[in-house]
Formats: structure tokens, sequence, C-alpha cells
């Protein structure tokens, strides 16, 4: 009997794709990005920490989606602290999600500053500028990202509050709006654990959701943490497709976790973190962030992501609070 755990996404084998050794321009290390099929490139909107320690984004290119990246030679959208005082420490963690209605890609993104980290949103039509739509909820939030279509003529987002209790942990919540701008009908959708989970500490929402005919598949995050530090691994949820405040089913195990020596050695130990991924013929290739220092690649079949999410147990929530 072979009791060997085999994780649902597999590595490329000449992981990390991009280092900072890659650079053009001088930085301490390049991680969680974003990523989008674009004009027939995989676009990857990179989160850049600078030699002060803040973070700008910057997009990189390639036919493929796995080698011969082209980088942009100086930093493609950075913070504007002037106009958007939110962001004078720096902005980070890009989701990209393409809004077929409004022709447009959107990205949200944390904006951080000394009120906290909170969640930002940005529109491009060609990844070369950005036009800002500015902060869209409150501190402390963060880990955004958009569904690709309406809901009842409304768009909807998962975002991961925090709220600062002695008790308190991070759950992933939902929200609505009618203009991408004001957003309401907030309610608790995916709750971390307690206790010995593995994503008993905190959860956030990995990639924007996955559209298949069986739901939205939903990676995301969790976080455990122990005595040696915390560990950043990911996990799966299904929600209704018509209705996304529904949770059907949830991973108990975690699905991918740090293992390679890049992923559990960084500036951040043991993180293994995604922001992106893109489809093409059934593939999906999944951009993570490996121990806030480098960035990953791995890859998996949708067939099996939804194979495996129709298999996970039953959501026991009871009601859109608990």
């Amino acid at each position: 009997m072979n009791n060997t755990f085999k994780e649902l996404f597999q590595r490329y084998s000449r992981n990390p794709i991009l280092t900072v050794n890659d650079w053009p321009y001088p930085a301490n290390s390049v991680f969680n990005c974003g990523a989008a099929y674009f004009d027939g490139e995989t676009i990857l909107l990179v989160r850049v920490e600078d030699l002060r320690g803040m973070s700008h984004l910057t997009v990189a290119r390639s036919q493929n989606g796995v080698t011969s990246w082209q980088i942009d030679q100086k930093p493609t959208f950075l913070p504007d602290p002037i106009h958007y005082s939110e962001e004078i420490w720096g902005i980070e963690d890009p989701r990209i999600t393409y809004l077929d209605p409004l022709k447009e890609y959107f990205v949200t993104y944390t904006a951080y500053s000394n009120m906290g980290p909170l969640v930002s949103l940005a529109r491009t039509e060609d990844f070369i500028t950005f036009q800002r739509l500015g902060a869209v909820l409150p501190p402390e939030d963060k880990d955004a990202a958009l569904f690709p279509v309406q809901f009842n003529g409304r768009w909807a987002m998962l975002h991961r509050p925090v709220i600062q209790t002695p008790a308190s942990a991070a759950h992933v919540w939902i929200a609505f709006s009618p203009d991408l701008i004001h957003w309401g009908e907030h309610s608790l959708l995916i709750r971390a654990r307690e206790g010995g989970w593995w994503d008993a500490y905190k959860i956030g929402i990995s990639p924007p959701p996955i559209q298949t005919s069986h739901g939205w598949i939903v990676l995301y995050h969790g976080v455990r943490k122990t005595g040696g530090g915390v560990i950043y691994r990911l996990g799966i949820v299904l929600l209704d497709l018509d209705d996304p405040t529904r949770v059907l089913r949830r991973s108990d195990e975690w699905i991918f976790g740090p293992r390679e020596h890049y992923e559990r050695e960084g500036d951040v130990d043991d993180v293994v973190f995604p922001c992106g991924c893109v489809i093409e013929n059934n593939q999906v290739r999944l951009y993570y962030g490996c121990a806030d220092t480098c960035i990953g690649l791995a890859t998996a079949e949708l067939d099996e992501l939804v194979r495996y999410s129709l298999s996970c147990p039953e959501s026991k929530r009871s009601s859109r609070w608990g």
C-alpha cells in the first residue's frame, strides 16, 4: 500500500520561474503575482519589494507562460501616496479579473499605510496604463478578488477583513456592488477553523474564483500558527454557481503546501501564496509566491480540481453568519 500524499498541483521542474536575479532593476524580492492571459501572452503582475522594504507592481510577459519572461524595465504600477494616501507604504498582492461586459481587466490589490491594509481597485486595457478607482473597502482588509460575472445585476467580491480582538481569526467574506465602487451586503462566507487544523489561524482567497459547470472553485490559503512560526498552505472550496453565498464543499486537507527549499526558506519561511492562475486547454497554471522571495509555477488539470472538490465534505455552515 502506498500512503504517500500526492498534492493536486505539480511543481514545474525548474522552479522558481522568476527571482530577483531576473529583474532589470535593483530589488529585494519578487513574489505574489496576479496573472492573466492577454493579447496572446501570459501576463504576471508581480509584487516587487524594493530596497526600502516598500512594494510596487511590475509586469512580466511570456508567450508560453513558463519561460522566456520579458520584464518591464522599470516599475509598471507604482504607489501614488500624493493622491492616494492609503498607498504610502506600498501596494501589494494583486489579483486580476477580466470583466467582459466592461471589456477591461480589473485589479484588486492591497494598499498599505499607517492606517493598516485595505482593498483598492484599478482598471486597465493594456497592462501599460492603469486607472485607479481608489480604496473600496476600509482597513483592515485584504486578499480581495472579483467574480468575473454579475449576480442579479450586481458584482461580487471576496475579501478578508481582520477584527482586532484577542480571540479573533481572519475569515473570508463576500460583498456585492452595483458599480464596483460601493460595496454592501457583506456576509461571512468561509470561516477559519479552530484548534489543530492547518487553516485554524487565518484564511484568505488565493486566485480569483474559477467558473465551472459544477460551481465556483475557490482556492484559498490557510495559515497555521506553530511554535516555529506560521505555515501557509492551500485548500479548495466549491461555491454554488448561481448563488456564491452558498458554500457547497470544502476540503478538510490541504492540497498544496511548502515542501521545496525555495518555499521553506526565504524572507518569510514556509509560504506558498498564489494570487493568480491562467487556464489553457484544461490546464490550470498556478503562479505563487515562494517564502515571500521568488515565484513558482505549479499545474493541475481543471477536471481533476472539479472532481476533487466534489469529493470534499459538504458544508456544515448553518447560516450566512455561521
